[in-house]
């Protein structure tokens, strides 16, 4: 199966800006729907963006205006742009992505990455 690999995380001050990139490594049919969430200590993961094959995308109230997520359906990778961050974006982010395989090519498999870290402070 394919893996999400995640980069692009780390520590940024209140007010900065980051971005989150997810590429699907291996052979895949396609890949539906893509998307990033969120994590919390002591929360439960949260959706962040989803984006649909088509590109049609859908937010989290709390990031609408200042966070942008896109892909390349060329490339198989999804990716975050995150402005105007406050230290309650900090969280672990995670990539999850819908994909099809050859073996099974209408059967689409529910898949994360492994998660990135993301610190907001001064």
């Amino acid at each position: 199966q394919a893996q999400l690999v995640e980069s692009g995380g780390g520590l940024v001050q209140p007010g900065g800006s980051l971005r989150l990139s997810c590429a699907a490594s291996g052979r895949v049919f396609s890949i539906g729907a893509m998307g990033w969430y969120r994590q919390s200590p002591g929360k439960e993961r949260e959706l962040v963006a989803t984006i649909t094959g088509g590109g049609t995308t859908n937010y989290a109230d709390s990031v609408k205006g200042r966070f942008t997520i896109s892909r390349d359906n060329a490339k198989n990778t999804v990716s975050l742009q995150m402005n105007s961050l406050k230290p309650e974006d900090t969280a672990v982010y995670y990539c999850n992505a819908a994909m099809a395989y050859y073996s099974s090519p209408f059967k689409f498999v529910n898949s994360w990455g492994q998660g990135t870290q993301v610190t907001v402070s001064s």
